[in-house]
């Protein structure tokens, strides 16, 4: 008898798959950088005012980083995140900005539970984790 385990995400072999593959990635990044636009001044702040570019490099990480195609590897190599977002001031309230927006947009896109779950939890690390400017002092 082979007893089957499930994932955090559910019972696909990856996350990729078990929020629909490539559709709904497309989807999570168009949708991420909308909100942006609208509600985050402080992202925002950090964007060239066209996103088209920073909309497909968000797209290409969230494939391979989910499990899907390595397309961010493949088009620009590795995708060193701290080093890559060094130049923008993330503290801690850039940080908690992007993991709410990103928050906000697996609702929006009606992300599938478990996967959901693990996403938020997952990127809101990922986020913490850019983190490269001390709090202000009161």
């Amino acid at each position: 008898m082979q007893i089957q385990r499930s994932s955090p995400w559910g019972d696909a072999p990856n996350v990729y798959e078990a929020i629909g593959g490539d559709e709904m990635v497309r989807r999570i990044a168009d949708t991420f950088y909308d909100i942006i636009e609208a509600e985050s001044p402080t992202i925002q702040a950090m964007l060239p005012a066209n996103t088209r570019v920073s909309r497909q490099k968000l797209y290409e990480f969230l494939s391979g980083w989910m499990g899907g195609p390595q397309l961010y590897w493949e088009r620009r190599g590795h995708p060193a995140l701290r080093m890559r977002h060094a130049p923008f001031p993330i503290d801690q309230k850039a940080a908690e900005e992007w993991a709410a927006c990103m928050s906000k947009t697996l609702e929006l896109c009606e992300v599938p539970e478990p996967a959901r779950q693990w996403l938020d939890r997952e990127l809101g690390r990922v986020a913490m984790m850019l983190r490269n400017r001390a709090e202000p002092a009161d």
